[in-house]
């Protein structure tokens, strides 16, 4: 038998790692057999139920993560034992610079500690401490930790675990948990990464958009012709606002009428495919039998919605906005359009145009919508709207015949 100096160098590890400090199982199935679960909060929930079965006596835990989201700031995960199931909170923009997180031990974590440790057992009342480890003795638990997850490029997200044990953790449960935790890290990042870039697609291009660019339609002229009612709308006089109000005001103004416009499409199953300076452009695909009624109803409620945002603005010396939206059916080009650097997820074609051409023409009619023959027909809506006769729309060949809402 080959002894153990008779092997070669290069097959001899000439040093000992430090991490794990002892084999465990649940290391093995974090970084083995959770590659199916595509949800962390999933997977927090089975870590902590196995956690407990072997005998680390933890009784909650959480994870805390910073987003990038553009309506919120972070996310936490909590867990309590005999949940089947982990609750899930999210946290706006502002939380921040709230006395309650900047008291807080998660805070002094993301401020740059390296742990927080509290025996809950000894703490009294009037000692001075965070609200918040009073929620945990009421709990009943008895010792609170909390640890820094360092992702790549020294993004920093938070785990913390609690006991329910007199006296606490003990240190062969701390050694326990600390060997798991660089594991829960790196599968924490990597699903974090995926919402990451979920939620980012769908914040620029829309979700379905994003779903299909997720499942591989990354290649310029990939896509299909897809059945769709279509509107596009437009803000008037935008050039002279923004050459009259201060920048600040002039985002606002528009984030708050994108806003009144955009939340009652997103409502009713249409999809914002883009926003064109003060423009926009929407979608309501036909495979929903109701997409053309839904369009209809998303744009009574923008309308409401723009009315109570103006009363608003005269209330603070604001200019009164103004628009115009022309809305078509037809089939339209769905997919990537572009250089071969930089894409673009839209939709093209005939149907486009006459809606576009529509909303342009609402500026001459003075009307604020304007609807073509063909929405009008397959919306079965005749009743409640005015012709106002054929067009001539620039570009196209034949006039079209166009409708507008009953005035009272």
């Amino acid at each position: 038998m080959q002894s153990l100096s008779d092997v070669p160098l290069y097959f001899v590890d000439q040093s000992e790692g430090a991490w794990p400090s002892r084999r465990r199982k649940i290391i093995d199935w974090l970084v083995n057999e959770t590659r199916d679960e595509r949800f962390i909060d999933n997977i927090f929930v089975q870590m902590c139920q196995r956690l407990r079965d072997e005998g680390v006596p933890v009784a909650r835990a959480s994870l805390h993560f910073r987003t990038l989201h553009p309506q919120w700031l972070g996310a936490r995960i909590l867990w309590k034992a005999g949940l089947g199931e982990a609750k899930i909170d999210t946290f706006g923009y502002g939380v921040e610079n709230t006395p309650q997180f900047r008291n807080s031990p998660v805070n002094e974590i993301f401020s740059g500690a390296t742990e927080v440790r509290k025996n809950l057992e000894t703490m009294r009342d009037g000692d001075g401490h965070h609200q918040f480890y009073d929620e945990l003795i009421r709990d009943g638990l008895t010792e609170y930790i909390a640890w820094p997850m360092e992702h790549t490029l020294g993004k920093r997200h938070i785990a913390t675990f609690s006991s329910d044990r007199s006296g606490g953790f003990a240190e062969e449960h701390i050694a326990f948990l600390k060997d798991v935790l660089p594991a829960l890290t790196l599968v924490t990042e990597i699903r974090i990464k995926n919402i990451l870039a979920r939620t980012l697609l769908e914040t620029y291009v829309g979700p379905h958009a994003s779903g299909q660019i997720l499942a591989g339609a990354t290649t310029r002229g990939s896509g299909a012709t897809v059945g769709a009612a279509i509107l596009i709308c437009d803000l008037r006089d935008f050039t002279t606002i923004s050459d009259q109000w201060p920048r600040d005001d002039v985002i606002d103004l528009l984030n708050g009428y994108f806003d009144a416009m955009s939340e009652p499409i997103e409502k009713h199953g249409g999809e914002i495919l883009k926003f064109m300076g003060d423009g926009m452009l929407a979608i309501f695909p036909l495979a929903d039998p109701m997409a053309c009624r839904n369009l209809l109803v998303a744009i009574k409620e923008a309308e409401g919605a723009v009315a109570t945002l103006n009363e608003q603005n005269g209330r603070d010396g604001r200019e009164v906005l103004r628009y115009g939206i022309g809305v078509h059916v037809g089939d339209v080009m769905y997919g990537n359009i572009g250089s071969r650097r930089r894409l673009d997820f839209t939709v093209i074609g005939p149907a486009v145009n006459v809606a576009s051409r529509l909303e342009s023409l609402t500026k001459e009619i003075k009307r604020p919508v304007l609807f073509s023959r063909a929405f009008v027909e397959m919306a079965s809506c005749k009743e409640g709207m005015e012709s106002l006769g054929s067009f001539p729309l620039r570009g196209l060949g034949e006039p079209v015949d166009v409708f507008a809402f009953k005035q009272s």
